[in-house]
């Protein structure tokens, strides 16, 4: 054990001595937690920049003009009487959309001629696309209930029979689980763990690779030649210092006011199944190929589309089939759909049951095949070794 730890001691020496590993381990969570959780903090998107062709001019037009300019996520940039060159203005002003009142559409109100109002959303941005969408059919809807009671108003109706005319049923929207609709809330956690699953990948993927590179394998070797001693020196250092930064990226939950409850005991067992996850799948991949920058460009063809693949922004019911069931084995995908049980529907251990039972399969598939994969090459090198020192053997 004293030489087992006198060699954790040399393998931290060799992570801090290097500046790209220390970067991406401890600056990336931070920086990337600190900029992601300051651009999805104000929660909703708010002032989306609309255009109004106003072709009536009347008070009725007016009227919907100061509605629109009353709600919160429209932003009313400019109000013209005739449209011009909109599609010349739109690389340049980036209207969400263009609100056309036609001609005589008072007129036409009053005459019960029902006059349409074109809408042109922009959807180039489909957030923002389906934002002012949303934004713009609540005013619409709102105003259009008004004319129609209104109107009833004139034919001698007591104004609550003329809103229960109108009114066929009532609808009751009660929003759970993120009931503010915060994309702070719906987005970060889901960039966090992406985050984190990408970094030990990357911190991973330099453990082995980078002692075959300066040979540091062979003074190893000589030390042990058993691949779980090996596999054990390795990840000690990772032990210690990976908590740490859970520690430190769960801390942004309470700093940006997110509403999940992650400090718990399931969520423990969700962040370690994935830590192991993917610690093995690094250290396989840094054992299998002896370069550093090899190994990690090939773990990067797994880590970069993994949020997208997670079904945690865009659901796995519409991706193929294929598709879906490779995703099923990216450990990101398990952690975030059990995830959202805990932090937000309150859920236990028995409700994250099928993620952990693909997670842990995938950590044991990942640790056999990397101790048999270890232990092929320790022995290898051992002969290889061992054929250089008695070359008469040969």
């Amino acid at each position: 054990m004293k030489d087992f730890f006198r060699l954790v001691k040399v393998e931290f020496s060799r992570i801090f001595s290097n500046n790209v590993l220390l970067a991406i381990f401890i600056g990336a969570p931070i920086f990337y937690g600190v900029l992601f959780g300051y651009v999805y903090q104000q929660g909703k998107v708010v002032n989306l920049p609309i255009v109004i062709v106003d072709q009536d001019n009347s008070p009725a037009s007016d009227k919907i003009i100061d509605a629109f300019s009353d709600n919160e996520v429209l932003l009313v940039s400019d109000v013209r009487f005739t449209p011009g060159n909109i599609l010349a203005e739109m690389p340049i002003k980036q209207y969400a959309a263009v609100i056309t009142l036609p001609t005589h559409f008072e007129a036409d109100i009053f005459q019960k001629r029902h006059p349409e109002i074109r809408v042109d959303l922009n959807m180039a941005n489909i957030v923002n696309a389906n934002t002012a969408s949303k934004a713009i059919q609540s005013v619409l809807m709102t105003l259009n209930a008004g004319i129609e009671i209104e109107g009833l108003k004139k034919t001698g109706l007591h104004p609550t029979q003329a809103t229960a005319a109108y009114e066929s049923f009532k609808i009751n929207f009660n929003k759970l689980y993120n009931s503010s609709g915060n994309y702070v809330t719906f987005m970060l956690p889901g960039i966090l763990a992406a985050i984190m699953q990408q970094i030990i990948f990357l911190a991973m993927a330099l453990v082995f690779s980078r002692d075959y590179e300066d040979d540091y394998f062979g003074t190893l070797i000589k030390e042990s030649k058993l691949s779980l001693y090996h596999i054990a020196l390795k990840s000690t250092p990772f032990f210690l210092m990976i908590p740490i930064m859970w520690t430190i990226v769960s801390l942004f939950i309470p700093y940006f006011q997110i509403e999940a409850d992650v400090f718990n005991f399931p969520m423990l067992i969700l962040v370690t199944l994935l830590t192991l996850a993917s610690m093995f799948i690094g250290m396989l991949f840094s054992i299998a190929i002896p370069s550093q920058l090899k190994a990690t460009e090939l773990l990067m063809v797994i880590s970069t589309p993994a949020f997208i693949l997670s079904g945690f922004s865009w659901p796995t019911l519409a991706f193929p089939n294929a598709i879906s069931n490779v995703a099923q084995f990216i450990p990101l995908t398990q952690f975030l759909s059990g995830f959202r049980k805990i932090a937000f529907y309150g859920g236990d251990i028995s409700a994250i049951a099928p993620e952990i039972k693909i997670l842990l399969i995938i950590i044991l598939v990942s640790f056999i095949a990397m101790v048999l994969l270890l232990q092929l090459k320790i022995n290898r090198y051992s002969k290889k070794l061992q054929e250089n020192l008695n070359p008469e053997l040969e």
